[in-house]
């Protein structure tokens, strides 16, 4: 009879083809945290003091990273707040926002939620409908990264947590090798940060820990969390990769993380000779931290004849 690897226990909830345990419950939710804890100091991620404001989306990642993070803020170390952003995607996003909402009021915490409509005239159902849209997580991207770390600024926030886990990071990394894209390479990692005093520093806390274990931990914790995916995932390179990824890791468990440790060995190397391009000004039009005269989100608001609603 297979029991737990850590305390005999034959409830066991996962077996981990990786390292070859098998946990029941409690062991496996002690080992996440544990994992999440040991990449926080490792990385610096957070320091006492800081006030933490999270990417929530309701989903399991972002979910499970306030509820991780939940632990700090309940012994002190940590001030916590949340921000939610709504595309803007009928029959999809009202789920998630009202799950977001939920979570947030339960621990007592500052929220807001706040629409691309509000911000740039336009949401991104209405942005698809455009013939020659970029594609819609290139439009996505951007202007949820504006978003957020503006609202990170209203919060007074001195970190931004988002819930990457070990398949986004290992897709980033591949994605981004695969594309020649070297300064996108360069700015990857546990920790990004700008010279820019408007870019507060964002953290991802959940980097080591793959998807399907984030979600087994927000389902034994009884978690509610907004399962659907998002219509316009399919149009997705990221999904390609990921895809991939996934079937290679049936016959070899170890491959995202081998992705992601390799990576981390190089990242000095690839810094060194290519280091990222972050701030060198302000954008023109909204004045936020910018590598060009108009930041990317101003650059796409032109080409749909829209503009940032200050």
């Amino acid at each position: 009879m297979v029991v737990c690897t850590k305390c005999g226990n034959p409830k066991v909830v996962i077996s981990r083809k990786q390292s070859g345990q098998f946990l029941c419950k409690d062991c496996f939710i002690k080992s996440i945290n544990k994992k999440v804890q040991q990449t926080i100091r490792r990385e610096k991620l957070i320091q006492k003091g800081d006030k933490v404001m999270v990417a929530l989306s309701g989903g399991k990642d972002s979910v499970v990273t306030l509820d991780i993070l939940n632990s700090y803020y309940k012994r002190h170390v940590i001030d916590l707040c949340a921000v939610t952003i709504d595309e803007g995607i009928k029959g999809y996003r009202d789920d998630g926002v009202a799950i977001a909402k939920a979570h947030a009021k339960n621990l007592d915490i500052e929220h807001k939620v706040v629409k691309f409509k509000d911000c740039f005239t336009i949401d991104l159902d209405e942005i698809m409908e455009n013939e020659n849209h970029r594609g819609s997580c290139t439009y996505c991207g951007v202007f949820r990264r504006w978003i957020i770390n503006r609202e990170a600024r209203e919060f007074n926030a001195t970190k931004i947590a988002t819930g990457h886990n070990l398949d986004d990071e290992s897709q980033a990394i591949l994605m981004n090798y695969l594309e020649g894209n070297i300064n996108n390479l360069s700015a990857l990692g546990p920790l990004t940060t700008s010279k820019s005093p408007k870019f507060t520093p964002k953290i991802k806390p959940l980097r080591e820990i793959p998807e399907k274990e984030i979600g087994l931990y927000a389902m034994v914790k009884d978690l509610e969390v907004h399962l659907a995916g998002c219509p316009y995932a399919h149009e997705s390179f990221r999904m390609e990769v990921g895809n991939i990824l996934k079937d290679l890791s049936k016959e070899h468990p170890t491959m995202m993380y081998s992705i992601l440790k390799g990576y981390d060995k190089i990242k000095p190397l690839v810094r060194e000779n290519y280091p990222p391009q972050f701030h060198m000004g302000d954008c023109i039009k909204c004045g936020e931290p910018s590598s060009n005269e108009l930041c990317r989100a101003c650059t796409f608001l032109d080409e749909l004849g829209r503009e940032v609603q200050l």
